[in-house]
């Protein structure tokens, strides 16, 4: 059974954003999260050095909890070969991290996942899944229908890695269904040409999220907090729109499966840029990639990396519908920089804020929030959102989190 409600003010005053908060059975010291940010650091899969110091800078630097990302559920569930999938060969170097982590005062979260038609299946060496046969732009090759079978596996195969979470010290999961990865590409009327029992109707089509949620919320309990990842929608024509999300998103919360919902949108596989808004680097995004793929990026990538305007706070009016509908706690995202912006996420009921790039720029940006607030200023972060952060997750090779002096004058 969940512990959700345990989060929800019920004094009708406004949560303070840097007090200790609840998220399921799990305190946290703040109501910050660094949002799942891939971090390309993990060579042979496994846990780096590097990867350690990406989550020990901003838990030294005040956030409640730090989610890492990306941790795959299966082989064939990787985006590329050198992420992380969860394994007995992983946990040693998971448990350094998580205890690295707590050492700065910081919960930790793994986000788990199967990637589905995102999967890059020639990096990996295993076929890509997908609900029906889907051709993958990046990969040039096709997603193989998911079978029965494969679903069942999949689905055993988050609550696997749960358990492998809490063995390695983690606080919390927190389970990717969005983006058109494995459970999101089944929720999407575009992707999913299906006629058996997880096709067609959206009750069908949500089945494999639901059952995935449940299989982990079976599988550990309330041992550590659990989150999802939900599309609000997917940016792409025929895509996923709020209406169907937030039919899933009440059926997630009845089924008691997951502690918050973390809302999200776009697709990294149609439409990247509608999360992240701001510039579009095609060049960069290129030269992280070997001929011929890096031509065709150069000549038609702003097709596909496409360029939004940026706002503060840019889901927040598609998430205050999800508010509005649902009692279960949630996680707002997408363009939070400014300590203002997550205040003001706090009055409109909002329990807990998810920041990304604004935490890459600057991994101390949480204890500036406190020291400004105390001191009666506004606190900006420095982050321009020129979205030349986001080329790395594609090298498998760099961190520019790890690298102070030029990631500071790049203006990441």
């Amino acid at each position: 059974m969940s512990t959700a409600d345990s989060t929800r003010d019920t004094t009708g005053s406004t949560p303070d954003l840097l007090a200790p908060a609840r998220l399921g059975p799990l305190t946290l010291r703040n109501r910050v999260i660094k949002a799942a940010t891939f971090e390309g650091v993990t060579r042979d899969a496994l846990v780096s050095d590097r990867l350690i110091e990406y989550h020990r800078r901003p838990a030294a630097g005040g956030v409640g909890m730090t989610t890492v990302a990306y941790c795959a559920v299966a082989p064939e569930g990787r985006t590329e070969r050198d992420q992380i999938h969860m394994r007995p060969e992983a946990v040693p170097g998971l448990r350094r991290l998580t205890e690295a982590v707590h050492a700065e005062g910081a919960a930790i979260s793994a986000q788990i996942g199967h990637a589905g038609p995102v999967a890059d299946p020639v990096s990996n060496g295993l076929p890509a899944l997908a609900p029906s046969r889907f051709l993958n732009l990046q990969s040039f090759r096709f997603a193989r229908p998911a079978t029965r079978d494969d679903i069942a596996r999949v689905t055993r195969a988050h609550a696997r890695a749960a358990r492998t979470a809490v063995e390695a010290g983690f606080d919390a999961v927190e389970i990717h269904l969005g983006h058109n990865y494995f459970a999101s590409s089944f929720l999407s009327p575009r992707l999913n040409k299906r006629k058996d029992e997880y096709g067609g109707t959206l009750a069908n089509r949500a089945r494999v999220a639901r059952g995935v949620a449940r299989a982990v919320r079976d599988e550990v309990g309330d041992e550590i907090a659990i989150t999802a990842k939900l599309n609000m929608d997917d940016g792409v024509s025929g895509g996923i729109w709020l209406d169907e999300s937030l039919r899933t998103a009440a059926w997630l919360e009845a089924d008691g499966s997951v502690d918050a919902l973390e809302l999200t949108a776009g697709s990294s596989l149609l439409n990247p840029m509608y999360l992240f808004r701001g510039g579009a680097p095609v060049r960069q995004f290129a030269a992280t990639f070997p001929q011929p793929q890096r031509f065709g990026i150069e000549r038609v990538g702003k097709k596909f990396i496409r360029a939004y305007p940026y706002e503060e706070a840019f889901l927040l009016p598609s998430a205050r519908q999800f508010r509005a509908a649902l009692k279960l706690p949630l996680i707002l995202l997408g363009g939070i920089a400014d300590r203002e912006t997550a205040e003001q996420a706090m009055t409109e009921g909002f329990e807990f804020v998810a920041m990304g790039r604004a935490l890459l720029r600057e991994p101390d940006l949480i204890n500036r929030f406190a020291e400004d607030r105390a001191a009666d200023r506004p606190t900006h972060s420095l982050c321009i959102h020129c979205n030349r952060c986001m080329p790395t997750i594609y090298t498998g090779t760099r961190c520019v989190l790890i690298e102070p002096e030029p990631f500071h004058a790049r203006g990441h």
